[in-house]
């Protein structure tokens, strides 16, 4: 106990030292509960899915996209799209559009005759929405925006290229485009907040500095009006290869998952400021990481249907600590691998691991979270199976497993996740080509009330230069079916979904008799 205490005053500190001391004093732990709780049949496990459910909207067919005349999509009969924002397109500005288009959401709608906020116009009666996208670049020509982190040299004459742009839709038609965050990295997810904003995380663990002294992997908040972003960095969520965030509207509650491969913890951030506004973030908070009551440093990297914890919260003293070596022993990560500063801390006071955390969504007091690798793979690895979502409840604190996928039939590795308004759940999956009846390519999938997974929509994007040449666009020719989907999210009312697929980089609103299949 002495030298638990002593290890736990060290990490108050800040010392990167004491955090691996900790983690290696726990491994053996770990191993020896696991087996326990196996051994003795802790948890009740129900089969993991191995097929698709049928599909309440019918069979996929490929569908011309309304804009292009190109069959970009297979759906259901009654369904169409229009395409919008693809990469190599002209923004308002005149610069093209950034690509790897990623997660996405609707911050903001307005109603028949109010003005555009910010822009000193009247508007035409009907229904606008503003989207804000990210783009999942690395080092590449920066975004220009409103909203600048980082112009500085990243080494060898490379800059930030990720960042947002925002996307308008009025009246059933996509109507403008514009940046509005640049000089981020690898913008990958991110999620709505309840006051009308955007929160985009930069997925990138790194300890490094640009020559402007800057390091990345923060969230950053983005105004639907683009020119008010601010391209300040939240600190306060975190320094981590960051996925997803969602916010609890009840309490102002920040949640945020981790990629990171065996070694992705469970976070909120608590704002110190709850009156819910652009900006309130900035004024700080506590960042804490999820443990399981009375089970310090549980695994969560394979699971299945029904399996149940309840969660407790640790403070992360340091959000801000630089990554370390993840200490000998750690089990299941690669050799010479790290762990976040963030995740570090709260191993050595017995947080929980996941195998790759990525989308969240809140929906009626609950939080959706998907595990894109719960499992086991052929050779018995665990955190590299094909996915999984969990479901958070914010009242009992109770994390449950809705859907585990045992096959890539059912679901091939599952991304972003939003629900509609109806309680609908809907799955971008990031697998590549998942073949099945309706051929190869990435698919989004539905979840039936029962958590059973049933085909959508399927990448069709196949094309040809003379097919590109026609839509007027200027991406390479190619085969992207195996691309994956990202960013889905619904309107207001639950008539429109839209997504991306993120390579070429296209944007889709797709309509269509949803309240039939319950989505």
């Amino acid at each position: 106990m002495h030298d638990l205490d002593t290890s736990r005053r060290q990490v108050l500190k800040g010392s990167a030292a004491a955090m691996a001391v900790g983690a290696i004093g726990s491994l053996g732990a770990l191993q020896s509960r696991q087996a326990h709780a196996h051994d003795s049949g802790l948890h009740h496990r129900d089969p993991v899915q191995l097929e698709p459910a049928p599909s309440p909207y019918g069979p996929l067919e490929p569908v011309a996209d309304l804009t292009t005349g190109l069959p970009l999509l297979q759906l259901p009969q009654g369904f169409s799209y229009r395409s919008f924002g693809w990469t190599g397109d002209l923004m308002s500005d005149g610069q093209p559009c950034p690509g790897k288009h990623d997660g996405m959401a609707v911050v903001r709608a307005y109603h028949h005759g109010r003005p555009h906020h910010g822009r000193g116009r009247g508007r035409p009666h009907g229904a606008e929405l503003v989207l804000v996208r990210n783009h999942e670049r690395g080092a590449a020509t920066p975004i220009q925006a409103a909203g600048m982190y980082d112009t500085g040299d990243l080494g060898g004459g490379q800059r930030a290229g990720g960042g947002t742009t925002n996307l308008v839709w009025r009246d059933g038609r996509w109507q403008d485009m514009e940046p509005s965050l640049g000089g981020t990295l690898v913008n990958c997810a991110g999620g709505p907040t309840p006051w009308g904003t955007w929160l985009t995380c930069e997925e990138i663990k790194t300890n490094a500095s640009s020559s402007e002294g800057k390091k990345h992997g923060y969230v950053f908040e983005v105004h639907p009006e683009a020119e008010r972003t601010s391209g300040r960095p939240l600190v306060g969520l975190g320094r981590f290869s960051h996925e997803a965030v969602a916010v609890d509207p009840r309490t102002g509650i920040v949640y945020l998952t981790e990629d990171d491969r065996n070694k992705a913890g469970l976070y909120r951030f608590i704002p110190n400021d709850r009156f819910g506004r652009y900006g309130s973030l900035e004024n700080g908070g506590r960042l804490q990481a999820a443990r399981v009551r009375r089970r310090p440093n549980a695994d969560l990297t394979v699971a299945e249907v029904g399996d149940s914890y309840w969660l407790e919260w640790i403070d992360i003293p340091d959000p801000d600590m630089d990554s370390i070596a993840a200490p000998a022993g750690f089990p299941d990560i690669g050799s010479g691998d790290t762990l976040s500063g963030p995740f570090a801390q709260a191993w050595s006071e017995g947080g929980l691991r996941m195998s790759r955390g990525e989308g969240i969504w809140y929906a009626h007091g609950k939080m959706f979270i998907v595990d894109t690798s719960t499992g086991v793979d052929s050779q018995g690895r665990p955190g590299r199976g094909e996915g999984a979502v969990w479901v958070l409840d914010l009242y009992s604190q109770r994390l449950k497993a809705l859907f585990v996928s045992g096959n890539q039939l059912a679901g091939n590795n599952p991304d972003n996740i939003t629900v509609s308004p109806r309680g609908g759940v809907v799955l971008c999956e990031d697998g590549g080509n998942s073949s099945d009846s309706y051929g190869p390519g990435a698919r989004l999938l539905g979840l039936t009330r029962r958590g059973e997974s049933f085909y959508l929509c399927k990448n069709n994007v196949e094309l040809t230069d003379s097919q590109i040449a026609g839509a007027d666009k200027t991406i390479e020719e190619g085969d992207y079916r195996g691309s994956e989907f990202a960013g889905a999210c619904w309107d207001p009312h639950g008539r429109t979904m839209f997504v991306n697929i993120q390579t070429p980089g296209i944007t889709f609103a797709i309509t269509g008799p949803w309240a039939r299949g319950g989505l």
